[in-house]
C-alpha cells in the first residue's frame, strides 16, 4: 500500500541510526475484566513528517467511539514524536512506564526508533507500516496497511496503467528513502511486465530539491504520457504543472498521496493541479458509500467533529483502534498483553472494519511482506472539478505478487 509511507520515510531514512537504547520500569497494567484499558498513541504531530499526521488523534477518537459501542472503554494518551528518533523512543517509554499503556498505536515515520523497547516490554503495537521493516519482523507489531515488501514487484500497478491506456511511463522516487526508491523501481518493472515502455526512471531524486526542471525536460524528451511518483505531494504537483506547461500531455498522473482530506497538503493551487489526476488508496474511498465508509464518516463526525473527507491519518487512527479491539475480543475475557499479541498473530484476514470490502490483510507472521494492500488490491479515484470520482474496474483493482523479480539494491 503505497502512499503516505513515502513521505514519512524521507524523514526516517535521514534520521536512521540516531536512536538507541531502551528503559525498564514497572510493567504496564493489564486489561481489566470490565474491558477498560489505556492505550498510547505515538504520532508525528510536529516536525518534517507531520504534514499528513496531524489528524491521527481524530481518527483514534473515532475508533475509540466505535469501540465503546462494542463494550470496550478505551482511554488514550497522545505523544508527539516531533519527528525525532530520541523523542519517539522517549515517548514510548513515557507511555509504557508512566502512563501504563496496555498497548500502543504507532503511526510515525520513526516508529522503528521505539520498536526495540516496545518489543522488549511485550507491548502490543498496532498502527501503520510507514517507516521500516520491524512490522514484518517483530511479532508484537501489527500494521493495518498490511506489510508490503518494497523489493518485490506487484502486478496491480502495471495492470492499472494498462487499463488506463498508458504506453510510456515516468517513475520517480527519492534516493534518501529506500522504500521510495525501491517503489519507483518496482512500479516501473510492473509496468514493463504489462507491456508498457518505461521512458524515464529516476529512483534517486534528492529529497527537498525544488529543481524539477531537468526531470521535466528529460520526461518530455523521453515521450512519456504517464507519471507515477512516490515523492512528496508538493513536488509531484510541481512536476505535473511543469510538464503541462512544457506541452506534455499526460494520459495518467498517478499519485501515492493526496486523496480526500489530504489534498490541501499540496499547498496553494493543489486542487487546480490535481485536476484529472488519479489517486491510490488502500481502503474503500468514501465516494463508494458503503456501509463501512458511512460508518467511518459517522463516527468521525460524532466523536471527532470531522465533517469533511477523511484524511489518510484518520483512516489509520480509526483502524488501529479497531484492530486492537479485534485482538482484545479474540484474547478472551481477561486479556493480557501476551494473549492479545497471540490473538492478533492468529488473525490472517483482518477486514479493516469493512473498509477493505471483501478483501483483508494478514496480521500473522506468515502473511507478512507478501502483498501490496489488502489481497494485492488498491482503490483508485480521479479528481475532477471539486470532487473525487470512482474509476470503473478499479475500486478495487487487484493483482498478484510477481515471482522471480527483485528491485536492484538502492545505492
Amino acid at each position: 500500500m503505497r502512499y503516505k509511507k513515502f513521505n514519512c520515510l524521507l524523514a526516517s531514512a535521514a534520521l536512521l541510526g540516531a536512536a538507541a537504547g531502551c528503559g525498564s520500569s514497572k510493567p504496564a497494567a493489564g486489561a481489566s475484566a470490565s474491558k477498560t484499558i489505556t492505550i498510547g498513541v505515538l504520532a508525528d504531530l510536529t516536525g518534517p513528517a507531520s504534514a499528513d499526521d496531524t489528524t491521527v488523534p481524530q481518527g483514534v477518537r473515532a475508533g475509540v467511539g466505535l469501540a465503546a459501542k462494542e463494550g470496550y472503554h478505551i482511554k488514550y494518551v497522545v505523544v508527539d514524536t516531533a519527528t525525532s528518533p530520541s523523542a519517539t523512543l522517549a515517548g514510548a517509554q513515557q507511555l509504557v512506564d508512566q502512563d501504563h499503556a496496555f498497548a500502543v498505536v504507532v503511526i510515525s515515520a520513526l516508529g522503528f526508533s521505539a520498536a526495540p523497547f516496545l518489543a522488549s516490554r511485550g507491548i502490543p503495537v498496532v498502527g501503520a507500516a510507514i517507516d521500516s521493516t520491524e512490522w514484518i519482523t517483530d511479532r508484537n507489531m501489527f500494521s493495518v496497511l498490511g506489510t508490503e515488501d518494497y523489493t518485490k514487484v506487484y502486478s496491480v500497478y502495471g495492470k492499472l496503467f494498462k487499463m488506463l491506456g498508458v504506453t510510456d511511463l515516468a517513475s520517480v522516487g527519492y534516493s534518501i528513502s529506500p522504500s521510495s526508491s525501491e517503489t519507483a523501481q518496482s512500479t516501473a518493472i510492473s509496468a514493463q511486465r504489462a507491456g508498457i515502455r518505461v521512458g524515464y526512471l529516476n529512483a534517486s531524486f534528492p529529497f527537498g530539491s525544488t529543481n524539477v526542471g531537468p526531470l521535466v525536460l528529460a520526461m518530455k524528451s523521453a515521450g512519456i504520457n504517464a507519471f507515477y511518483g512516490s515523492i512528496e505531494e508538493s513536488t509531484e504537483f510541481a512536476l505535473i504543472n511543469d510538464l503541462r506547461q512544457e506541452g506534455v500531455s499526460l494520459k495518467v498522473g498517478l499519485l501515492a498521496t493526496g486523496y480526500g482530506g489530504d489534498l490541501g497538503v499540496g499547498g496553494p493551487g493543489a486542487t487546480q493541479a490535481a485536476q484529472g489526476l488519479y489517486f491510490l488508496t488502500g481502503f474503500e474511498p468514501v465516494e463508494m458509500h458503503t456501509a463501512a465508509t458511512e460508518r467511518l464518516q459517522s463516527n468521525l463526525k460524532t466523536y471527532a467533529g470531522v465533517t469533511g473527507d477523511p484524511t489518510f491519518a484518520e483512516y489509520l487512527g480509526y483502524l488501529s483502534v479497531d484492530a486492537l479491539v479485534q485482538g482484545l475480543k479474540a484474547a478472551g475475557r481477561n486479556p493480557t498483553q501476551a494473549s492479545v499479541i497471540n490473538a492478533l498473530q492468529a488473525i490472517g484476514n483482518y477486514n479493516g472494519a469493512g473498509l477493505y470490502g471483501s478483501h483483508s490483510v494478514a496480521f500473522d507472521t506468515a502473511g507478512r511482506g507478501k502483498v501490496a494492500g489488502p489481497d494485492n488490491c488498491e482503490w483508485i479515484t480521479q479528481y475532477k472539478g471539486s470532487s473525487f470520482r470512482l474509476i470503473p474496474g478499479a475500486d478495487p483493482i487487484c493483482g498478484t505478487t510477481l515471482p522471480g523479480l527483485k528491485v536492484a539494491p538502492t545505492s
